[in-house]
């Protein structure tokens, strides 16, 4: 099962003040910083409590994972192959249910903003893509502040490059709450099945008006994780499906 859950970082400071000033008039709030708000106020509850759910999405199985350094295929019909630097959780259940965590790896949750931004209502169109995790795994607990950078690279010069926060420091929810919110679904702790969780990010290339094209690079790196995740855009031929009748 791989999922994720989105807005769920505070974003940078300049950003962090927008949303704030939009949030003292509530008529003006969309249905996004109406969850964003939800997860300032009620993200961060105390060990052992529940707290406000967060946005969830699905992205497929563990076919759609691809692995580092291998092209991220694009579907023909899409309007946009953006990226999406994040941390991933990866978790094993065990005979009995238990949900048990692996580690932390870093991760492009690769996604197509353009058809997002038609309609948010499109958002679960968007979030059907493939995506990468790795190259090295991270055990043990998640720095509370992480930082790093996403890069574009074109043609062997970078285009566009951007640090990117992480880390419950730098987030409107804990992981425990995201994994909480999951994992109490009992669907998601089959005996047996794996999970892979992204947690969000506040750092895209499409916010700065980046439009991607295929062969472009994409390099998202934290010295936590050692080695960088690089991954090339490819795409693959997506012919409109014809069901038959048996």
């Amino acid at each position: 099962m791989v999922a994720g859950t989105g807005l769920t970082h505070l974003g940078s400071a300049e950003g962090r003040d927008k949303m704030h000033k939009d949030l003292a008039d509530p008529s003006k709030l969309t249905d996004s910083m109406k969850m964003f708000r939800m997860g300032l106020d009620g993200g961060r509850p105390d060990a052992g409590k529940e707290g406000v759910q967060p946005e969830w999405f699905y992205k497929g199985d563990g076919s759609t994972i691809i692995a580092p350094g291998a092209a991220l295929p694009s579907p023909s019909f899409a309007l946009d192959a953006g990226e999406e630097p994040e941390v991933a959780g990866i978790y094993i259940n065990g005979p009995d249910g238990q949900t048990w965590r692996i580690g932390y790896a870093l991760g492009n949750e690769f996604s197509d903003h353009v058809t997002e931004r038609q309609n948010y209502l499109y958002l679960a169109h968007s979030k059907l893509r493939v995506s990468a995790i790795g190259p090295e795994l991270l055990v043990g607990e998640l720095p509370a502040d992480l930082r790093g950078t996403s890069k574009i690279i074109r043609d062997g010069t970078v285009i566009w490059e951007k640090p990117f926060l992480t880390g419950e420091n730098n987030m409107s929810h804990t992981v425990a709450n995201l994994e909480g919110h999951h994992f109490k679904y009992a669907l998601f702790r089959r005996p047996g099945d794996v999970n892979i969780h992204y947690f969000g990010t506040a750092t895209l290339s499409v916010s700065d008006g980046v439009k991607t094209r295929k062969g472009d690079v994409f390099e998202i790196a934290a010295e936590a994780f050692g080695l960088p995740l690089a991954n090339s855009i490819g795409e693959v031929a997506a012919p409109w499906p014809v069901v038959k009748t048996l």
